[in-house]
This record gives structure tokens, sequence and C-alpha cells, in this order.
């Protein structure tokens, strides 16, 4: 500790990593307990992702009045405009919720933490910032999310094109001018799906280079008036409390019967109704074996299918975008909803180019060479996607017991953790939204509301004992991840190839990033742990006061 001893050094019991819904909710929990805590951004203002996502096309898929928070001080005074929300309104909520929970006092922002030690003589995390700031905190809570890491293909001659290239979660807050220009997005996943969209309403070109065909859902978006709201605000709080205890943590569930159960026109009318809710029902409230049973999921590919060619009318773009033979499960690569984004394409500024057929050579001074010719463009767009769920951890250099870094731990063969919320030999650390937690099959401020409070409950439990220290066991951790693993491996899921798997990422292990076994046992698991005594856990180095 000799070379801290000359700097400042900010003593804490938390610090929170990450301004998103989950720092945010921690920091007002925290705070409310009377805790010593601070908050810590990378970015220059509140809303986590919501912060970096402002392309063009940006918002949230989950619809009202799902995406917030269940405090009645916010609800009960917060008025959404749409259905679904785009980037200028979420970043709008997040100065409101800062305002009524009084953040901005506790948050430093533009502060991009570079390390965590556990020192293990004093029982502390040692975290120190980019710039050079030190704290010591009790507890190291990173709630850094499932897109933290950037995702940048390595391409030969990336670095040589003389226009603007951009990662889409990079998009400059002085918006560039896209109208007329020759603009290329690469990727098709939920950012590339929007961002396409929106840019060939104003570009001159638009040419989407796909490696994988999406499978979009429509989006039935709502535009609210001011007297109008999703919900009546007097049904809100029986609401909040549903979804907590919701398979997905919606207020809707899977539907309580199987696919064949049903004969051809009686699916067929449930399919379409479905479809029309313009959400992710199709996709998360349908047939209870859709994700489970080959057939079954083929039955919702073909509807998905059938319903997405009809809206294009070049057969090569019916083969490409939708495919007569199903490409991957439906559902187990992320769905994005769309408003128009399949209609684009019969437009003649627009282009599809499939990466399979005609990979991509090199990135030249003028633009993308693939084996077919050369495109010239103004902008590149790498829609690119993420180190998903473990990149914001594996980013920083987290050492644990003995110097273990968490990097190395999830490179050997994936994350493995305790119930997706903390790390066997990495004490007092816990995470929300992140590997083997519900994450991505959860709504968001659901699950950083329940990880939250559960923490909390953690800490003050420790603090009542005069305890200063906990740590998942290995045994814990093992019986947690097989069991991520079994669940993951009785579903379609492991059978995609996309970021729930951790592909995509060179030298990243193939393993499930996700708990696919819903909210309501996920909470039980943690439940369980704590009634019998913090199992999965055991204590070390504690001191009695």
């Amino acid at each position: 500790m000799g070379s801290l001893e000359a700097k400042h050094i900010e003593e804490l019991d938390a610090l929170v990593l990450g301004a998103g819904f989950s720092g945010v909710y921690q920091l007002k929990r925290l705070r409310d307990e009377g805790y010593k805590v601070k908050l810590v951004e990378a970015g220059s203002d509140y809303g986590g992702i919501w912060y970096w996502n402002r392309y063009p096309g940006a918002r949230v898929d989950s619809h009202a009045p799902h995406y917030q928070f269940s405090d009645p001080e916010l609800w009960q005074n917060w008025h959404w405009k749409q259905r679904f929300p785009d980037h200028k309104e979420l970043r709008e909520y997040f100065k409101f919720v800062a305002e009524k929970w009084d953040l901005r006092k506790d948050t430093y922002f533009d502060t991009y933490i570079s390390s965590a030690i556990w020192d293990e003589e004093d029982g502390k995390w040692v975290i120190t910032a980019k710039d050079g700031r030190v704290f010591k905190s009790t507890f190291f809570l990173p709630h850094t999310g499932i897109a933290a890491s950037r995702s940048i293909p390595n391409w030969k001659g990336i670095s040589s094109f003389k226009g603007l290239i951009v990662h889409s979660s990079y998009w400059p807050h002085d918006e560039p001018d896209l109208k007329g220009k020759k603009v290329a997005v690469i990727g098709t996943g939920s950012t590339g799906v929007q961002l396409s969209h929106a840019v060939s309403e104003v570009a001159g070109e638009l040419v989407v280079f796909q490696r994988t065909p999406a499978m979009p859902l429509r989006m039935r978006q709502v535009n609210y008036a001011d007297d109008e709201e999703p919900m009546p605000k007097k049904e809100m709080a029986e609401f909040f409390e549903n979804c907590h205890d919701r398979y997905w943590g919606f207020d809707f569930e899977l539907l309580p019967k199987n696919t064949f159960d049903d004969d051809e026109a009686t699916r067929q009318a449930t399919y379409e109704k479905l479809w029309e809710n313009g959400d992710f029902t199709f996709w998360l409230g349908t047939y209870s074996d859709m994700l489970f049973s080959p057939e079954a999921n083929h039955e919702a590919y073909k509807f998905w299918r059938e319903k997405t060619r009809a809206r294009l009318n070049d057969p090569r773009h019916q083969e490409l975008l939708a495919p007569t033979n199903q490409p991957y499960p439906f559902g187990c690569k992320r769905v994005p909803l769309e408003n128009g984004y399949f209609d684009m394409f019969n437009k003649p500024n627009v282009d599809l180019v499939d990466v399979n057929q005609t990979p991509v050579v090199e990135v030249t001074e003028k633009g993308i060479r693939t084996t077919e010719k050369e495109f010239e463009f103004d902008i590149i767009v790498l829609a690119t996607g993420f180190d998903a769920v473990t990149g914001g951890l594996t980013t920083m250099d987290i050492r644990g017991i003995g110097g273990q870094t968490i990097k190395d731990k999830f490179q050997k063969k994936g994350p493995s953790t305790f119930c997706g919320i903390c790390v066997a030999g990495f004490p007092n650390m816990f995470f929300s939204n992140g590997p083997q937690a519900p994450s991505a099959f959860c709504n968001g401020p659901t699950c950083s509301e329940i990880q939250g409070d559960w923490i909390v409950d953690v800490m003050n439990r420790l603090r009542k004992a005069g305890l200063n220290s906990i740590v998942a066991d290995e045994a814990g951790e093992k019986t947690w991840t097989d069991h991520v693993e079994g669940v993951a491996h009785s579903s379609l899921l492991p059978k995609a190839k996309g970021w729930y798997m951790g592909d995509g990422i060179p030298g990243k292990p193939r393993a499930t990033q996700m708990y696919l076994g819903g909210v309501p046992n996920y909470k039980a698991s943690l439940g369980s742990s704590v009634s019998r005594g913090y199992k999965g856990f055991h204590f070390e180095g504690l001191k009695v006061e």
C-alpha cells in the first residue's frame, strides 16, 4: 500500500460502477440505508446504454409502462410520450430520476475505472480510475450491464477509410449530416435494424451488410397525448408487483399450453393475435414449447417468414431476409422490433449485401471492397454489437483473492458465477444484469430492482452481524453454472450462433451467458441461499467488531 499513501484515497462503504438502471437504483437504495456510497460513470450523464445509444432510430423495445422504476414517487409524476420511447425520452427520464432521487451529489461522471484490486490484508477493494483517482471501498458493485464493451471488426485497412467511420454506440453528439450521403451499415442485430431504417429515410444510398438475417417483429408504436397513459395510474402499483413475479419480468407470461395442443386454425389465430400486439409477446408470450421444441419453433418461424416475405417485392431479398430454410431457431438470437425495416428494401436507394456470399475483403480509402466489387461510402456505421454480458467486467483489471483476475477466470470455460450476482474468489463484489442472471431475458428495470434489493439485504446482514466480507464458494458457483447450462441445453438456445452463447468475439469461450429459467426461479434461488444461512457462501478474514 506504500505507493498509494501519497495519493488522496476516498474511503467508501461501497463504490457503484455504471449509471444505468442498476447503478442508479443501487446508489439510491444504499444511500437510503445510510451507507457512504458513490456512483462512478464513464459517460457524462445518467442513462447507461441510453447515454451512449443516440444513433438514428434508437429506442427501447420493451413497451411502456414496463421500462421504468417501480417507485411511486417516479411513475406518479412521469408521462411517457410513446409506447416505445426513443433514446432522447429515455435520457429525459433518467434526468427526472436523478432530480427526484437527488443523485448528482454522489455521482462522478467521466470516470473510467481501470482496475479494482482486493486487498486481502485490509479486506477492502482498492479501485483506481484512469485519471489516477483512487477509492478504497468495502464493497465493489460493478453494474456494467450486458453492453459495455464494443466489438469492432478486425478488417484489413479499416483505419484507411477517409470518410466517417463510427460504432453505433459512439454516435457523435453533434449529429452528422446524412442527407444525400452514401452510407454503409454493418450488422443486422437490433441496433442495425433500427439504425438502417432511420438512415434509409435520409441517405442518398444505403447498403446494409448482413451476415445472419435478423428475425424482428413488427413494432406497434403508439403516441400518447398529454392526457393519455399506457396504463391507468391506479393500476400501476399492482402492475409492478406482478412484473417481479412473472417469467420475463413483464406483465405477460408464456401460454399454458404447447404449440400442437391447438389445431391448425386455432394455432394460426393465436399467432395472429400475438402478432397484432406489436411487441415481444409473439416471442415471449407464445406457446410454452416454442423455445424448446424444434417442431414448435419451426411453426412460429413459418408464420414469421410468410408475414415478412409479404412485405418484400424482390425474391432475392425475400430469400436473404426470410429464408425458405430456417437459418436458426426463432427467438434464440435477440429478437428486435422494427417499424419499416423490411419495407425499406423495396426502395431503389437501399441495397443488401450478404457477406457469406460476397465476403468483405478490406476497407479502402473510399469504402468497402467485397469479393464482388468495391462500394464507395461517405459514412460507415459499425452496428457490430458488443463483447456482450461479460465484456463490461473483463475489460477492467479486476483481481480477487490471490491476484486471480475475472478475465482469466472467465476465459477458461466462460462465465462462472453464483446466481449471476457474484463470483467465487472475489469477496464483497456484486453485480446485476450480468452473466448467468436472467439479464437479456428479463425486463431491465425489473431485474435491476430484484438484484439491487438482494445486494442491499446482504450488506445489511453483514453490518448487523459485525462482519466485513462475504464470498461465494467454488461448490456453490459450480452448482449454479451447471444449472444455467442445463436449462440452456434443454432449450434450442445453443443451436443458434449469437451473443447469448458468447459467439462473435474471437477467443471467447462458447458458453451460456444468461439464465433462461425465468425470474420466479431466479428469485427463488437467491432466496433459498439466504434462508439456508447463505448456503453457497463462506466468510473469510471476518472481524467481529
